[in-house]
């Protein structure tokens, strides 16, 4: 039985941390903390994680998942579920990445 419908190749979509958008969402966390009145070292504690983990978080060298980004907004006295609707309208609005067309290269 031969599947239905194209299965992307895994691997295939590319790394977003070296994005312009990536780069906003670092940068909305630096200013969500400072917001908050938090040094790193501070929201580290909150967090029960070593300050290097904020920095990095920060600084692009740690990619942040969904969860650790509403755990991060949460120790900032911030709801996650209000930040990401505003911060992805604004930062998807001035993209030229588009997803591709699942179609796309299909035969």
């Amino acid at each position: 039985m031969e599947a239905s419908y194209h299965a992307p190749k895994i691997g295939a979509m590319r790394k977003s941390t070296h994005t312009p958008e990536y780069a906003a969402l670092r940068q909305k966390l630096a200013s969500i903390r400072a917001a908050a009145g938090l040094s790193q070292r501070q929201l580290a504690a909150i967090l029960q994680v070593p300050h290097s983990w904020v920095a990095k978080v920060e600084s692009g060298e740690r990619r942040i998942d969904l969860v650790e980004f509403a755990w991060f907004c949460l120790a900032c006295g911030q709801d996650a579920a209000e930040i990401a609707p505003a911060f992805f309208s604004e930062s998807m609005k001035s993209t030229s990445r588009r997803p591709r067309n699942s179609k796309q290269g299909r035969r």
